[in-house]
């Protein structure tokens, strides 16, 4: 009886000490923030918050996102599938009024690191913010997709201060909709500080899906028009601002204040997470869902291209890390990395040894901890949809090596060489023939290989 006991004893305290080696994992995910829009890669916007993830951990300088669009771009990070293996063809961004689009969106079988972190590892999950993966029923929403828990919206934008798509609701808590008046940005701030305060003393870990809006524009609604419209919705004091006030296009100055606010609530859940003494066991990332958009203030200068195009502007994002005691401050990462690699890399940290759906990623922990080799060559492939309502078409693109392929529906095919022309300013197609039709070739491999 003593013996049986002491056993039970020892494997509860193993569980326990297990448990407690499995760290939390916060990702923060901003939407149309482009690589000169984040202060430490040079952008004029001051953005000390997310900065100082930054400089108390690991600042990538080769990070890829997985699509140019917002849809795809979080159908990818979430399955760590690229987007054209989804089984809706989620290659362009859900229109929350369209008709055909409600009924789309991430389907059941399609597995998310959310559903294996808390079904495999334990974990508690939570998404707040941003969902963008489906609206049209309950079935698409994230309560059933791995998440215990959502505070958010999700359209593909929202109107800052009514928590509406123009003038319909889509604001949720869990399931069920409700009415929320402030501003966007500080109301998911809130909610993920009540998230970590009341996460303080739990021994079970956490997985939060920290998903702001912004600084992608507003979706207010036009009276004159009776129907929704595109706007920048800054708060009036952030307009006055230091680092924002001097700003002269009238447009990126919006753009800037709505920037400056997010970057208070990252400070303000960086904070919250040290006031809860959860940062020890706290790895914190920062990215954003694709490259900015001028024409709502965003900038990916001096990369060639924009939100919705494949070159490099549209794809490179900003992505810092932060893990005090295991990221070594002040790091650089020069290896390609993808936001494919975050769910085999959350799987590795976790301990989860179990069979899911294969992911298109790399496990890069040993990266991220400074254990391993640079991530070598390898190879990515993107696709965005066309798209309608939005005037957009097909794009396609290849990066093998330092070698990339890009093929416009505009301007046609393209060859860069992105050690030496990480701009893509050469056209190197005709002088690298082999290599292009090579490169061509792939891209219609990926493409047949990919379709469900």
């Amino acid at each position: 009886m003593m013996n049986r006991l002491v056993l039970l004893l020892f494997s509860l305290g193993f569980s326990i000490a297990h448990a407690a080696e499995k760290p939390n994992i916060v990702l923060i995910f901003t939407d149309d923030q482009g690589m000169n829009d984040v202060g430490c890669y040079g952008s004029e916007i001051p953005t000390p918050n997310i900065d100082r993830i930054a400089a108390e951990g690991l600042k990538f300088t080769n990070f890829y996102s997985a699509s140019s669009i917002c849809t795809p771009s979080r159908f990818g990070l979430l399955t760590g599938r690229n987007p054209s293996r989804s089984k809706d063809q989620l290659l362009s961004a859900l229109m929350f009024m369209a008709d055909e689009h409600k009924s789309r969106g991430i389907h059941a079988d399609e597995t998310t690191i959310a559903q294996v972190l808390s079904e495999k590892g334990g974990y508690e999950t939570g998404l707040i913010g941003k969902w963008h993966l489906g609206h049209g029923s309950t079935d698409l929403l994230p309560m059933n997709h791995g998440f215990d828990f959502f505070r958010g919206h999700t359209g593909g934008c929202i109107d800052y201060f009514t928590m509406t798509y123009g003038n319909i609701p889509d604001w949720y808590h869990g399931t069920e909709h409700v009415s929320k008046n402030g501003y966007a940005t500080d109301l998911i701030s809130d909610e993920a500080i009540d998230f970590f305060a009341k996460r303080k003393n739990s021994e079970m870990p956490f997985f939060l899906y920290l998903a702001y809006n912004a600084p992608h524009f507003g979706k207010g609604y036009s009276p004159k028009d009776k129907g929704p419209v595109n706007i920048m919705q800054p708060q009036s004091a952030d307009l006055q601002r230091k680092g924002v006030d001097e700003i002269p296009d009238k447009i990126r100055r919006e753009f800037a204040a709505m920037t400056v606010s997010l970057d208070d609530g990252v400070g303000r859940v960086l904070d919250a997470i040290e006031a809860n003494n959860l940062d020890e066991n706290t790895l914190v990332i920062f990215l954003t869902d694709h490259g900015g958009d001028p024409v709502y203030g965003g900038n990916n200068e001096p990369l060639r291209g924009v939100k919705a195009t494949l070159f490099e502007g549209g794809i490179k994002v900003p992505c810092v890390m932060r893990w005090p005691g295991k990221i070594e401050a002040g790091r650089i990462e020069e290896g390609v990395c993808s936001a494919l690699d975050l769910f085999p890399t959350f799987t590795s940290l976790a301990g989860v040894d179990a069979e899911f759906p294969k992911t298109d990623g790399l496990d890069i922990s040993n990266v991220i901890l400074g254990k391993g080799e640079p991530v070598g060559d390898r190879e990515l492939f993107w696709e965005t949809g066309a798209h309608t309502e939005l005037n957009r078409k097909n794009w396609l693109a290849l990066r093998q090596g330092d070698w990339k392929y890009v093929n416009s529906p505009k301007d046609g095919e393209f060859l860069f060489q992105l050690k030496k022309d990480p701009n893509e300013t050469e056209n190197l197609a005709e002088s690298e023939n082999e290599r292009f039709k090579s490169m061509q070739k792939r891209v219609g491999e990926l493409i047949s290989d990919f379709r469900p």
